[in-house]
């Protein structure tokens, strides 16, 4: 695996420009209000992305309706993320078994100390042993790189931005428009926060399928469980998706381009059985990849990378 100081360094100066974008809306906030000292404007910037820090992890297993998933109930997960854990070279994480309808799984926690794995039910039954493993094992991948606390750090960042857009926007300062102002930079900022967010969780998707590698796992596997999780997110009902919009940064794939990653898989599946074998991948790995201006759009708007993309990256790890 190649090394991760590329993604350290952009999780580094993706949560420097999200605090200077809440730094510079606090400053503009509290001369608005006639306050104007530095260290009011730095306690609360920082207040605000260190109280995101602690409690995101809270905040996703409360809304991802995570519970602990015991030893008894399921040895044989356990024993893979023991395994993996040994592997990275970091403490095992806490399992949990999260309750929602989508099958997928997800890292949650503040540091490779003190990480958190979830599953979904309905992962259960989906996948076969190679495929789990290799899922586990992308979930590891974001423990050990420790960006699962940076991209929920700064995920919320965005919405206040928004927030404070709306309620300035629509504040009816009508007399200088600063109200109007901070409204529209807000907004301005809302913008780009939600790009950069995008663009962090996209590429740490790429690391954490790496290291699924490096930790055992057969690329084809990987490959073939998240072509399966696309289907079963497929599946599932329009308002099942919508509520879990929020955390789809956290899955493993995209839950709201199944059916286009979907259709990306199935032109690598030449034997239609829903899988991708390793002659499979060996295909694409030897093959050009063309990405149309339309899904190089898509995925500037999407968490994940490009499917295709993303698999002819696995695939080139092997072949």
């Amino acid at each position: 695996m190649r090394g991760t100081w590329k993604l350290r360094m952009r999780m580094f100066l993706t949560y420097f420009f999200m605090f200077s974008i809440v730094y510079f809306l606090v400053f503009l906030i509290s001369r608005y209000f006639g306050i104007s000292s530095w260290r009011i404007y730095a306690v609360v910037s920082l207040g605000m992305v260190f109280l995101q820090y602690w409690f995101g992890p809270s905040i996703v297993k409360r809304s991802m309706n995570v519970r602990p998933l015991s030893e008894a109930e399921a040895p044989h997960i356990h024993k893979m993320v023991e395994e993996l854990a040994r592997e990275a070279g970091v403490p095992k994480p806490e399992l949990g078994l999260s309750e929602i309808a989508i099958p997928n799984a997800f890292a949650y926690g503040r540091t490779s100390k003190s990480g958190h794995i979830a599953i979904t039910r309905p992962i259960l039954g989906l996948l076969d042993y190679d495929e789990l493993r290799a899922v586990l094992g992308h979930e590891m991948g974001h423990i050990k790189h420790n960006d699962m606390a940076v991209t929920a750090a700064v995920s919320v960042i965005p919405m206040i931005c928004y927030y404070i857009a709306i309620a300035f926007m629509f504040s009816g300062d009508r007399e200088n428009g600063g109200g109007i102002l901070i409204g529209i930079l807000g907004y301005v900022f809302y913008l780009i926060g939600q790009l950069l967010v995008l663009f962090i969780s996209r590429t740490r998707e790429y690391y954490a399928d790496e290291a699924s590698v490096k930790f055992g796992n057969r690329p084809a596997a990987l490959v073939s469980a998240l072509y399966k999780l696309s289907y079963g997110a497929s599946r599932c009902s329009e308002e099942t998706i919508k509520e879990l919009n929020t955390n789809r940064a956290f899955f493993a794939t995209d839950i709201n381009n199944a059916e286009h990653d979907i259709n990306d898989f199935r032109q690598i599946d030449f034997d239609g059985d829903g899988k991708i074998s390793d002659e499979e991948l060996r295909k694409l790995a030897n093959s050009e990849v063309k990405i149309s201006r339309k899904n190089g759009i898509m995925e500037l708007l999407s968490t994940h990378p490009d499917s295709l993309k993303r698999v002819k990256r696995l695939a080139q790890l092997e072949y």
